[in-house]
């Protein structure tokens, strides 16, 4: 048998590269497991050999850190349903709340960013929709790494902000959502057809501040599936041939996933239902006054550091997602 030639299929080589590469990490990091928990052991038979009491805070903070590593690990097994391996495309769209709304996606972005960074992951800008007078109308975004649909399909819905407005001269408290819509970046080449007369094809001139988001020209793509209303845009590639390129395989991914729920009857399980942005319809909320707290609706999961969750520290939000979402699935099961 012929041996693939990857130099005639560099995305498939890329493909194999990465696929390597996180095995390789995964070997690496069950031995530094292994590594760590013989030194634990040999340090507490030390301490336990001359009775030095001294040695107990490291063992408590090495053990602190162990067990964080293995619940990691633990958690990496709950992703193994059929996308979970790819990247990830994230819509945030601003609701309810005028200014205050647009300000909470700009600072949602910005959460999500930071975990991004956390994990070794990179962001790709597709759409940005600045804000009127704050913040952001809506942005798409992509991102790229290691199970990243996986671990971001736990924060599909509506988000919930409560806090004193800084937009508010009477310093009111203010409540405000904004949606989060998370899907697979499926692969290009995805077997489903997409005809001419279904889709209507848009050009317009980018928008935003200026640098990254300013485009002179009309580069920016939006595409309308007339059948289904799905609505996609695209304008922060180099140009208008990539903005449609990219813009098609959205389209193509969302139309492939609107085909499979429909099939599976699982609408809630792959995009999360579809719902108002505003009140009722959270999946989480963020309560900045009087008091701190951030507390998920759907698994009780709740953090008074509602400053380190907006900074990305969702880990154990997310986690506690795919801990519920699999008991869910084995309660069904039985």
């Amino acid at each position: 048998m012929e041996e693939p030639n990857f130099w005639d299929n560099p995305e498939e080589a890329q493909k194999q590269t990465r696929e390597l590469g996180n095995l390789k990490d995964d070997r690496d990091t069950y031995n530094k497991l292994v590594s760590s928990k013989e030194d634990i052991e040999t340090l507490i038979e030390m301490g336990e050999e001359e009775d030095d009491e001294s040695v107990v805070p490291e063992v408590r903070e090495m053990l602190d850190e162990f067990k964080e590593k293995l619940e990691n690990i633990r958690i990496k097994t709950l992703l193994s349903e059929e996308y979970d391996s790819c990247n990830a495309i994230v819509r945030l769209n601003a609701g309810a709340g005028g200014t205050e709304a647009m300000d909470w996606c700009g600072m949602l972005y910005r959460m999500y960013t930071r975990w991004a960074e956390r994990h070794h992951f990179s962001i790709e800008e597709l759409d940005y929709q600045e804000g009127d007078e704050a913040g952001i109308k809506s942005v798409m975004f992509q991102v790229n790494g290691e199970n990243a649909y996986g671990y971001l399909k736990s924060e599909a819905g509506v988000h919930r902000l409560v806090r004193i407005s800084p937009f508010n001269a009477q310093a009111k408290r203010q409540t405000s959502f904004v949606s989060c819509d998370v899907m697979p970046d499926l692969d290009k080449d995805i077997d489903i057809e997409v005809r001419d007369e279904d889709i209507r094809v848009d050009t317009y001139r980018s928008s935003g501040a200026g640098g990254q988001h300013i485009n002179k020209t009309s580069s920016a793509i939006r595409i309308t599936h007339l059948p289904t209303g799905i609505v996609v845009t695209c304008q922060n590639e180099r140009s208008q041939h990539m903005n449609k390129d990219k813009a098609m395989q959205v389209l193509k991914s969302k139309l492939y996933m609107l085909e499979q729920e429909k099939q599976a009857e699982k609408e809630a399980g792959i995009r999360g239902e579809v719902t108002d942005i505003a009140w009722g319809h959270q999946i989480r909320s963020y309560v900045l006054q009087p008091y701190t707290m951030v507390k998920d609706l759907r698994t009780g999961e709740e953090r008074a550091q509602a400053s380190a969750v907006l900074d990305g520290d969702l880990d154990p939000f997310i986690n506690a997602y795919l801990k519920w979402t699999a008991l869910k699935k084995k309660e069904h099961a039985k």
